[in-house]
């Protein structure tokens, strides 16, 4: 009978507390830049390395910021073309409450696309501005219904519902809406609709209630024109919101600040302003690993992904004996020379990264790569 210690060592860093950076100007008064980047969704970023879903960090970061006393305004980098309705409202809510609790200003800056639930979130702040080459708007709600029975009676396969309820089956695809079935949805998306009218009434006083439904009709602004109808406050740069967040705390100075975990490099106001969070079709309701569970395709890619976490775990447990940090990021680079003879996913000789999260979206693009040159 043999007793001993296992160890659990985890190769790649996991999630450390947020820290802060200066990225610009001076000073113990503080401007916090917070992004809203990417797919606004409660789902974790896809990735090797875990990293906390969009809404749990905002929340951090806005508890962090509430804490310090030396914060004194908020300035949202908002580049997202919106995401689920439910994610959207909790962000937004949480700004809200973070206003009221600490009586500090929030201006949003929409640097690229502050669209749909973007623009929703952006009606927290007390103004908008949004970049001259901007688009926002596309206010509304939409639910995205797949009919796959056409496609599974053309290969032979049949669904049938047990259900306990007449409408316990609504919605799924492998069957049309009905007219009954249609009308049980516009019902929850009008709700939804009426929210959402609802938040940019109180984020746009100037704007009448007619006025703002007409505007709300799904359509997409670009800057000039959004600001033309009222949508926004003025056209401007970034640079320039963070100037209004200081004109607005009352400041001449102050240092600009970005929360971040370690292995993120920044040194600037544009570090990190365009991230992805969330799947880009998760605004639809739409899981595209899911739709292709019966691909073979995806099932090289999940296998690969499996394969290359097996290669990392041997490789760290021999960097282990041989040295006390993976800063340099080695292992990375031995796991990918390691794995080169699977269908080009690693290139001669592979290459060195700045951090981890760099050498894993490459990772990914080259097994989606491998996968799309794979035939069934």
């Amino acid at each position: 009978m043999l007793s001993g210690c296992i160890y659990n060592i985890s190769l790649l860093p996991q999630p450390g507390p947020l820290e802060e950076k200066v990225v610009e100007g001076s000073g113990d008064d503080k401007i916090l830049l917070l992004d809203i980047s990417g797919i606004i969704s409660e789902e974790k970023p896809d990735g090797l390395i875990e990293r906390p879903d969009m809404v749990a960090r905002v929340k951090e970061e806005l508890k962090r910021a509430e804490s310090d006393k030396e914060v004194k305004a908020v300035v949202l980098r908002i580049n997202s073309p919106g995401g689920t309705v439910t994610a959207s409202d909790i962000i937004y809510h949480e700004i809200v409450r973070f206003k009221e609790r600490t009586g500090r200003k929030v201006i949003a800056s929409i640097i690229d696309v502050g669209a749909s639930g973007g623009y929703y979130i952006a009606m927290a702040a007390d103004r908008v501005i949004a970049q001259p080459t901007s688009v926002t708007g596309s206010i509304g709600v939409i639910m995205l219904h797949v009919n796959l029975q056409g496609l599974m009676e053309k290969v032979g396969v049949g669904a049938e519902a047990i259900k306990s309820g007449e409408n316990k089956d609504l919605g799924i695809p492998t069957q049309p809406l009905t007219p009954e079935d249609r009308e049980i949805f516009q019902s929850v998306i009008n709700d939804m609709y009426a929210r959402f009218l609802e938040v940019i009434i109180r984020g746009r006083e100037g704007l009448p209630a007619d006025r703002i439904k007409a505007l709300a009709d799904g359509r997409i602004y670009t800057a000039a024109q959004a600001k033309e109808v009222g949508l926004v406050d003025q056209i401007g740069y970034l640079d320039q919101a963070i100037e209004l967040a200081k004109s607005e705390a009352g400041l001449k100075e102050a240092s600009v600040i970005l929360y971040s975990r370690s292995g993120q490099h920044i040194n600037n106001i544009y570090s990190e302003a365009i991230r992805t969070e969330g799947n880009p079709l998760s605004a639809w309701g739409v899981d595209p690993k899911r739709l292709l569970q019966g691909d073979r395709r995806s099932f090289f890619i999940f296998g690969c992904r499996e394969r290359m976490m097996e290669k990392i775990k041997i490789v760290g447990r021999r960097r282990q004996r041989e040295t006390e940090t993976e800063k340099d990021y080695d292992v990375l680079l031995k796991t990918m020379q390691a794995l080169r003879g699977n269908r080009g996913i690693c290139p001669r000789g592979g290459y060195r990264f700045r951090t981890f999260e760099e050498a894993d979206q490459w990772m990914i693009r080259m097994i989606a790569k491998a996968s799309a040159e794979t035939r069934p």
